[in-house]
């Protein structure tokens, strides 16, 4: 069995314009003194960390490695969310999504799907060069506008849909296989890969293909009333990543899984810091530590109600509580007597009268 590590920070919710949150130093340094172990990485900010000198320069690579280590930190992973997003992206979409990319790229589609392929191939290069197992995304959406269809589903959209999405990804697959890391999709609402049902379908499409994982974050399931244990239960050779989230559901007569198009403090379903919502995270740890998962549990920080600084402080003391030293052996092995085969086949009266 094994112990999986932590705390780790995503360090998205985080990034700003004042320190210490503007540099990778001030972050580390910042991230330490709240006891986080390592830190996931975004790929947006260039003045953070800068993805295509880190895929294309093993120096740079140890330098940010080295400074890190000054205060304690790894790198947990890499993270290409917004990216990857826009590896797919239905027209419906187009506006929301083209602040994402450079300005070079907005307006044009293809252009657009162009780059966003070719950054999250650099992160494969990046995270072989640091020396990383996992990369966080997303997959994308050409589908999303369809979820809940008036006139109902149309199977053959559905189905170039997700040939598409898989058509598009297949390469990058690829080239993270020829780099030895595994690509990890957060199971999302708003992508394609939004449940087990949708992750399946996709992963079939790829013939199975060994480097298509789970970043799993117990959040999203929840508020789609998914079974988050039993998710895990099912897909855990697949789940390579997770986020540390916490969620609220509260039934009410107003507004349901749909949000209503409200402000999220006013959603049925709603984020919140780790301890302060519905999600059994004792539970969650049980189940990755009985599956030997070994990576890292990451907070991500996205509660509508607490303060982000007392949700990273409070954040690392939770997760650092619901790790599991697993046993280095099980609690009746004292009973434990070598090779007993002769005197318990004849305890069964196996060797009688033959």
């Amino acid at each position: 069995m094994k112990t999986l590590k932590g705390p780790a920070i995503f360090l998205s919710q985080f990034i700003g314009q004042q320190a210490p949150y503007n540099s990778l130093d001030g972050l580390a340094q910042w991230a330490a003194a709240l006891g986080y172990k390592a830190l996931q990485i975004p790929c947006n900010h260039p003045s953070i960390f800068d993805l295509e000198k880190a895929a294309s320069s093993q120096t740079y690579c140890d330098e940010v490695s080295g400074l890190l280590a000054q205060h304690g930190l790894v790198i947990s992973e890499l993270s290409t969310h917004l990216e990857g997003q826009l590896i797919a992206v239905h027209p419906a979409h187009d506006i929301a999504f083209d602040g994402f990319a450079p300005a070079e790229v907005r307006g044009n589609n293809t252009r657009r799907t162009e780059w966003a392929i070719k950054t999250v191939k650099l992160a494969a290069a990046a995270s072989a060069n640091l020396g990383l197992q996992s990369h966080a995304t997303f997959s994308g959406s050409l589908a999303w506008p369809y979820l809940y269809p008036w006139p109902p589903h149309n199977p053959q959209l559905l189905s170039e849909a997700f040939a598409e999405l898989a058509r598009r990804w297949g390469p990058v697959l690829d080239e993270y296989d020829r780099h030895g890391v595994d690509v990890c999709y957060e199971i999302h609402p708003g992508e394609d890969l939004h449940d087990g049902v949708t992750f399946e379908r996709f992963l079939a499409l790829l013939k199975n293909h060994p480097r298509c994982n789970i970043l799993f974050d117990p959040s999203h399931l929840h508020l789609q009333h998914i079974d988050y244990l039993q998710f895990i239960d099912i897909y855990h050779s697949r789940i390579k990543a997770f986020h540390v989230k916490d969620a609220e559901y509260v039934t009410n007569g107003r507004s349901g899984v749909y949000g209503g198009y409200q402000r999220w403090i006013d959603r049925a379903g709603r984020f919140r810091s780790p301890g302060d919502g519905q999600i059994n995270f004792n539970a969650i740890f049980s189940k990755l530590a009985q599956y030997d998962y070994d990576g890292w549990a990451v907070l991500e920080w996205e509660c509508c109600l607490k303060d982000a600084d007392t949700g990273a402080r409070e954040g690392a003391e939770f997760i650092r509580k619901h790790i599991i030293p697993v046993a280095g052996r099980a609690f009746d092995d004292f009973a434990a007597q070598g090779d007993q085969r002769e005197s318990v086949r004849a305890q069964l009266g196996l060797d009688k009268g033959a």
